[in-house]
């Protein structure tokens, strides 16, 4: 309970607090996970810093200010050359709904989950 009134009141601040742990976190875990992966994981950087992809931090703003929901998980993956990035959210009634995004464009490619109405914002 320390930590939960540790956070920011303003849910702006405690979205984007969370959003950069989970972000922390993917690397961290990632980083142990694949040590032999890094040239892939520059290969990223390399690209979000030549425009080529966007920054994630610039995909979860997209999704918030679109749909309500917390980010539970985040994934990049390459499919047949082109990077995508998979995230969660954990919708106000429970629900769990997946975002397929191109992370060249930011486009949503598509969206599964239950009871997107609710989460939509208007």
């Amino acid at each position: 309970m320390a930590v939960l009134r540790a956070m920011p009141a303003d849910q702006f601040t405690r979205r984007m607090l969370v959003g950069c742990l989970l972000v922390a976190a993917l690397a961290v875990s990632l980083r142990m996970a694949h040590a032999d992966d890094d040239d892939d994981w520059r290969s990223l950087h390399r690209q979000v810093e030549a425009g080529q992809i966007k920054p994630l931090s610039e995909i979860l703003d997209a999704l918030a200010r679109d749909w309500h929901g917390d980010v539970i998980d985040v994934d990049i993956e390459d499919d047949d050359g082109e990077t995508l990035y998979e995230i969660e959210l954990l919708g106000p009634q429970g629900q769990v709904v997946e975002f397929e995004i191109d992370a060249r464009t930011g486009e949503v490619l598509e969206i599964e989950g239950r009871d997107l109405r609710s989460m939509q914002r208007r």
